[in-house]
Parts: C-alpha cells; sequence; structure tokens
C-alpha cells in the first residue's frame, strides 16, 4: 500500500518533496492555441461516471448549483468556471452516473446530453468499462470501449455539430486499494484508446494518468484517491486545476 508514512520516509532520504512548483504544469503542455475559447451564454456539460458523478442530487435539475455539480472535481471546477469568468454567464450542468461505461452513456444519451444543447462537452468514461470486466461481469472488451466510444462521438457530432469536445484520459493509481499490478498492461490501453480518440476527433485530451503521475512526487497515491479510482478531496482540486487548462 502506498502509504503517507512510507512515502514521508522516503522523500526524507531522497529530497523528493523538495521541488515540485507545479504539478499541473508539470504534467500537460498545452499550446494556448489549442484550448477551448469559452464564450457568452456559453453552455458546459460534464458526463462520465462515478467519478464526475460525485454523489450529485439526480433529482436537480437547476444548473449552477451545488446539489447539481456533486462533491468532485466537477463542483470544483464549476466554481472556477463561476467565478473566473463571471461576465460570461455560464450555464454548467453534471450528468454523470455512478457505475457508468460508455453503452450506458449512450442509453441516456438524448435526455442527458443531446437536449442540453451543450456548447462544450467534457467527457470522462473508461474505467468501469475496465474494472467492471474484473469486478462485475461485464463482458465488454477494449474494442467494445474504442467502438461505443467513437460511435457515441459521431453521434453527438451529427446532432450538435459545432460542439466543443474534452475527453478526458482514464486514470487508476496502482498500489491503492483497488488498483493492483493484475491492472497492466491491459488497461494501459483503454488510456491509449481515449487518447487517440481525442485526436481523431481534435478533442482536447486531459492526461489525467499523467498529472496523477506527478502528484505523487508531492504526496502519495493515497492521498489524491481514496481506492485508486475515485479522487479524494486533494485529488478533486488536481482533476479540477487540470481541466481548467483545458479552457481559456
Amino acid at each position: 500500500m502506498n502509504t503517507r508514512r512510507d512515502f514521508l520516509k522516503t522523500a526524507a532520504i531522497g529530497g523528493a518533496m523538495l521541488s515540485i512548483p507545479n504539478i499541473v504544469a508539470s504534467a500537460m503542455s498545452m499550446p494556448q492555441a489549442s484550448k477551448i475559447s469559452l464564450q457568452k451564454d456559453d453552455i458546459i456539460l460534464f458526463q462520465g461516471d462515478s467519478i464526475t458523478d460525485a454523489g450529485r442530487d439526480k433529482n436537480t435539475k437547476t444548473p449552477n448549483t451545488s446539489p447539481m455539480m456533486g462533491s468532485g472535481y466537477v463542483m470544483q471546477a464549476a466554481g472556477g468556471l463561476l467565478f473566473k469568468y463571471a461576465e460570461k454567464n455560464l450555464t454548467i450542468y453534471n450528468r454523470g452516473i455512478s457505475g457508468n461505461k460508455v453503452y450506458q452513456l449512450s442509453e441516456r444519451w438524448d435526455a442527458d446530453c443531446i437536449e442540453i444543447k451543450p456548447n462544450v462537452l467534457s467527457i470522462l468514461i473508461g474505467v468501469n468499462d475496465f474494472w467492471h470486466t474484473k469486478t462485475g461481469g461485464y463482458k465488454g472488451t477494449l474494442k467494445t470501449y474504442e467502438d461505443d466510444f467513437r460511435a457515441l462521438i459521431k453521434r453527438t457530432l451529427a446532432a450538435l455539430p459545432s460542439v466543443k469536445l474534452i475527453i478526458g484520459e482514464p486514470f487508476a493509481v496502482t498500489g491503492v486499494k483497488a488498483v493492483d499490478d493484475t491492472w497492466y498492461p491491459e488497461f494501459d490501453k483503454y488510456r491509449e484508446a481515449a487518447k487517440n480518440l481525442a485526436d481523431e476527433f481534435k478533442a482536447v485530451f486531459i492526461p489525467y494518468q499523467k498529472v496523477f503521475d506527478e502528484a505523487q512526487k508531492r504526496a502519495p497515491g493515497v492521498y489524491w484517491t481514496h481506492d485508486g479510482v475515485h479522487a479524494s478531496l486533494a485529488g478533486a482540486r488536481l482533476m479540477a486545476n487540470a481541466w481548467m487548462e483545458a479552457v481559456k
């Protein structure tokens, strides 16, 4: 287990904590030109699984509210957006649902995406497409994930041709509870598939795995995630900061 005590002992010996000036900057190199330019009255939609859901109130339909956002990275990113871009009158929704895989996004996509008509659509999906093959009896494969995700993006662009896409990288922190060596190298292929799809559809890509890897130079994995998959409060802030780097 990647514990804080073990980390502090190692850091004291190797000096690992002396200087990491900016975790997100260390992990991301995104030219200003490649960022999404937010416009006045934009509608921003966050989609995904439990990492995005983060306990949001499913009965709340009102955007820009705490119950809508949940307690994870979306809450922190939304707060940052509404504060930083107050003059743009942004409307922000969270429609993540815990446990979802890509095909489950597809099943609810008309109501939970198309009808919202977002100008900016952020999707973080994939960890369950792999994880549930190990623990939930799911029979999907890497090809299933990639084919389903591609079909979902094409469907979205057909209905919303001007939507600006952000694709988050599925990530996992090895050695923290649920995540062990048996995840690899197969899980890395899901990460690669997400990156390839972002490139294919010219979406902004957020390299969350690299962000968490860099973060572990400052504090151990258990500081950033409870179980190797779901972010802690600090991990949610880390993700939100990375997400904010995708827009301008």
